[in-house]
């Protein structure tokens, strides 16, 4: 599990191969569309129930519900996909992300928002996971970084735009429509399913998630992510809290994403030609360093410039951990590590979110960021033992999500 597998380098640009071919277009299909399904209600849902009158724990019991599903589909999803293939465990994603929406359009009640939730994190998971897993498939080993960076992109333009969407279009055209989209994206997508491939090059030995938590080949890429990923859940959760000004809120929580996108991309493009074993350090420095400049929220500058900063980190440790671990797998293992990583995300975002508030009712928020960016540290030591090509893979080991 410590051997790179993949250790091919991309050589000339006339030695490379295709990133953009006509599988990977089909794939972007499903990619948009349960992004947009999630990301649209994700606020709007936890508005939704509270104006349901389900009281000031209605928002907070939505979103808890989706993310414990999210969390448990992430780990059971590559049982599935073993068994069943991508294209039928990915459609069934879909279905259970978007079909439930519909509920929310004749009622409002509490039970029915909590178990619409609970079906839609479980589909946003199923989803995630096993198209993740085809995703990294479809991608040459080559180019892998590049192509990861690509989907963050096609991802991630929903999810910056998504959010706020949701809540206007339902302050201005009404919740049913609001509902009406985000079932239809997802369910519109599973049209483009049938023509994806299914197992696509999933060869070698199967590696479960049990043998991936018992690896510190995965674990160690994925713990570092974690730690950044705690600081992002903190980021979008507090900033608007912890900062006075709106308007520098506003531009911080755009500059963050923004910058996020653009090093993505960049550490996809280096870590093809020189490995992204030796940006995992580096990108959680970076991070920190941002937390620990947010710590000013009294300043404007500071502020913008730690949101810009951490962005940036955040931006080549999604790329450099994911593409790390998809290298040290064989095809087959794909779905593990989409799992492994994206309950990373998760997890580090619902945790970092919980404890910092915890934390910031005692210190104060400028101490908490502090103290966040302290903790994001601890990390080193995993980061500092992957700081280099692993033996054999001659540099090339290296979103998505």
């Amino acid at each position: 599990m410590d051997t790179t597998i993949d250790s091919a380098r991309a050589g000339s640009g006339r030695d490379r191969p295709p990133l953009v071919t006509r599988a990977l277009l089909l794939r972007f299909v499903s990619v948009l569309g349960s992004s947009i399904g999630f990301n649209l209600l994700l606020s709007a849902v936890p508005l939704y129930a509270q104006e349901s009158g389900g009281g000031e724990h209605a928002a907070g019991l939505a979103t808890g519900a989706l993310m414990l599903t999210t969390v448990v589909g992430e780990l059971a999803t590559p049982s599935l996909t073993a068994r069943f293939g991508y294209r039928p465990v990915l459609a069934a994603g879909l279905v259970l992300l978007g079909a439930p929406a519909l509920v929310l359009v004749w009622t409002g009640s509490m039970a029915a928002v909590v178990a619409v939730c609970l079906l839609r994190g479980l589909g946003f998971a199923v989803a995630l996971v096993a198209g993740g897993a085809l995703t990294a498939a479809l991608i040459p080993a080559e180019r892998r970084g590049e192509g990861l960076a690509l989907l963050g992109l096609i991802s991630g333009l929903p999810a910056l735009f998504g959010l706020p969407l949701g809540v206007w279009l339902a302050q201005h055209i009404g919740w049913a429509w609001v509902f009406g989209i985000g079932a239809a994206a997802p369910l519109a997508a599973v049209a483009s399913v049938p023509a994806l491939p299914d197992r696509t090059r999933a060869t070698g030995p199967t590696v479960g998630v049990r043998q991936g938590l018992r690896s510190g080949a995965l674990l160690r890429p994925a713990v570092v992510f974690a730690a950044t990923a705690l600081a992002a859940g903190i980021v979008v959760t507090f900033l608007p809290l912890a900062v006075p000004s709106a308007v520098v809120v506003t531009v911080a929580l755009l500059v963050q994403p923004a910058a996020a996108v653009l090093t993505r991309w960049l550490a996809g493009r280096y870590g093809d030609r020189r490995g992204s074993a030796g940006l995992v350090l580096p990108s959680l420095l970076v991070a920190a360093a941002g937390v620990l400049l947010l710590a000013s929220t009294g300043s404007a500058v500071a502020v913008v410039a730690g949101a810009a900063v951490f962005g940036a980190g955040f931006g080549v440790a999604q790329n450099a951990t994911l593409a790390l671990m998809y290298a040290r797998v064989p095809p087959a293992g794909y779905g593990t590590v989409a799992a492994l990583w994206n309950v990373a995300y998760d997890g580090g975002m619902g945790v970092g979110a919980v404890a910092f508030g915890a934390v910031a009712g005692g210190t104060g928020y400028p101490w908490a960021f502090v103290l966040t960016a302290a903790v994001m540290l601890a990390a080193l030591a995993p980061a500092w033992r992957d700081r280099r090509p692993d033996r054999g893979s001659g540099g090339g080991e290296g979103r998505p999500g």
